[in-house]
Parts: structure tokens; sequence; C-alpha cells
């Protein structure tokens, strides 16, 4: 059944299994998660999960695709504000580290996804890498940026929010420190501006 067709009540019990399950696979891990335990924690009968999901992976599938909606569309609403393009790149790295606070679960979740379904992985990434794409060549084509390889920089702009989420908000429970985000702001755009 799309979303389309659903009525209220179907979409709110479709989030509510989707919040369950981000709870269950952040915390069992994807293999030690059960349908069981995700209608446990939504608190609906077992035979209501599959009136939205077949499998478990299913349910897996539609988390990281709704993190991967939710994120860019986060950082993209941030990145509108801007007043140029290196504003820009910084309001998206702090828009992606307030949605990680709030989505604690993102990091194990979508690192799960490698060895669940690395095609599901791979697209996550891929998705995040285009909107870091255009936004550079944005950049290079108004003269701001440097025309360096954009698929490379897209990454490596990746890894510094991934590992910067990860290190402070992650694993210390914590923002990332002002002094941290502009050391890291710093280093990309000593290395970005023309």
């Amino acid at each position: 059944m799309s979303e389309k067709q659903m009525t209220k009540k179907g979409l709110e019990t479709k989030s509510k299994l989707l919040k369950a399950a981000e709870t269950v696979f952040g915390k069992n891990g994807y293999y030690d998660a059960s349908i069981v335990n995700i209608t446990q924690e939504a608190n609906v009968a077992n035979g209501t999960y599959y009136n939205y999901f077949t499998t478990k992976k299913e349910i897996f599938e539609e988390l990281i695709k709704e993190y991967s909606r939710d994120l860019r569309l986060s950082i993209k609403k941030a990145m509108e504000m801007a007043n140029s393009h290196e504003d820009a790149q910084r309001k998206g790295f702090e828009a992606f580290f307030i949605w990680v606070k709030n989505r604690p679960d993102l990091y194990s979740i979508v690192q799960q996804a490698v060895v669940v379904d690395e095609e599901l992985y791979r697209w996550y990434y891929g998705k995040l890498a285009d909107g870091f794409y255009k936004s550079l060549t944005a950049g290079v084509n108004d003269g701001e940026f440097k025309d360096l390889h954009k698929e490379t920089v897209a990454y490596s702009l990746m890894s510094v929010g991934q590992f910067l989420g990860m290190r402070w908000i992650y694993w210390e429970k914590e923002d990332v420190p002002e002094e941290v985000f502009e050391a890291a702001m710093t280093l990309i755009f000593d290395g970005l501006k023309k």
C-alpha cells in the first residue's frame, strides 16, 4: 500500500514502526533484532507489522531511505539561508551535526548497512555525495572555489562531517566544540577557496 493510499492513522502506525525499528536496530543491531522486538517497541500487534512491511530487511531499507531524505532536506534548507558558497557549506555541516544529535542511532544503523545490503549503503552515501557535488560545482562556476576533482572533494567533505560527528556527538554525546568546527572549516576552505 502506498503512503498516498494510507489513512492518517495508517501513516502514524507506519511512522511508529519506523521509529521502533530505529531504536531496536540501534540497540540490538540488525541481525539480533526481530520483527517481534520492533512490534513490541512500537506497542502494536505482530500482525500489524505486515500491513506495512513484509520482511525485517524491508523496514531496514525504508529506515535508511528515510534517514537519507530527512538529512538531505535538513541540509538543503539550511544551505538555502546562506549568502555565499562557503557559508552554504558551513550551514550544511551545522545542519548535519544538529540532525545527527537528534537521531543518535544514525551512525550504528547506517554502518550496519555495509553488511546487510552494500548496495543500499553505497546508495546512501552516493546521495549525500551528489548534494556535495552540486554545491561544489555551483561554487566553482561562481568562481568562489578552486576547480578540484569534485567527487574527491565531496567524499572528503563527507568524511570530515562523518568523523567529527562520530567523535563528539556519537561517542561523547555532546556538541561538536566550536574550536573543532572552526578548525575543520579553516582546513576545508583554505583548501577550497580561490
